[in-house]
């Protein structure tokens, strides 16, 4: 066997069908695409439809429920913190917050602040600062002489339903005042 004779075995290399190629073909004119309509022409996205019949992700029974409200915590056991700070990707000195721990590669995505688990044992006396703690993660934390700050999140909602009232109250304020340089 040479490089030069290398060829793969009979059928497993099929050429494509080449379409619109006369007649003679047998997938000329049309190319197989039948007669006018959308989809004989390019371009067409009805990925899924099935000709008016009820399509299969509709056919199929739903399940489960998906919670637009929940918060999105990335959540860091405290024993992985004591493996980043034995192995010096973390300092323990000075406060350890979300983008602390991000950096060292332990809290992944997390929108919503970091959230420690109590999973593992933890030694080095930590100051942190994050937005929420299961109880074990605490008790560990205050064993080993540390202190844990919890981040109070404001609720989106009630930030804009303030921030509306404002915004109603300037209006109303800036209508009188006009009214009262009328008059």
């Amino acid at each position: 066997m040479r490089l030069n004779t290398l060829k793969p075995a009979d059928g497993a290399r099929k050429s494509g069908v080449r379409v619109g190629r006369g007649i003679g073909s047998g997938l000329g004119k049309t190319a197989g695409r039948g007669q006018k309509g959308q989809t004989s022409r390019s371009g067409v996205s009805i990925f899924g439809f099935e000709g008016g019949q009820m399509p299969l992700h509709m056919r199929i029974p739903k399940r489960g429920f998906n919670n637009i409200f929940a918060k999105d915590y990335a959540e860091v056991n405290v024993g992985a913190i004591q493996k980043a700070i034995d192995s010096g990707k973390l300092d323990a000195k000075g406060t350890l917050d979300h983008d602390a721990l991000k950096a060292a590669g332990l809290a992944r995505g997390g929108k919503d602040g970091v959230r420690l688990l109590g999973k593992g044992d933890l030694n080095a006396k930590l100051a942190l600062r994050v937005a929420g703690a299961s109880k074990g993660a605490r008790e560990a934390i205050e064993k080993a002489g540390g202190s844990i700050e919890i981040i109070e999140r404001k609720n989106p909602a009630e930030l804009a339903a303030a921030k509306k009232g404002k915004a109603r109250e300037a209006r109303l304020a800036d209508k009188s005042a006009k009214s009262a340089a009328k008059a």
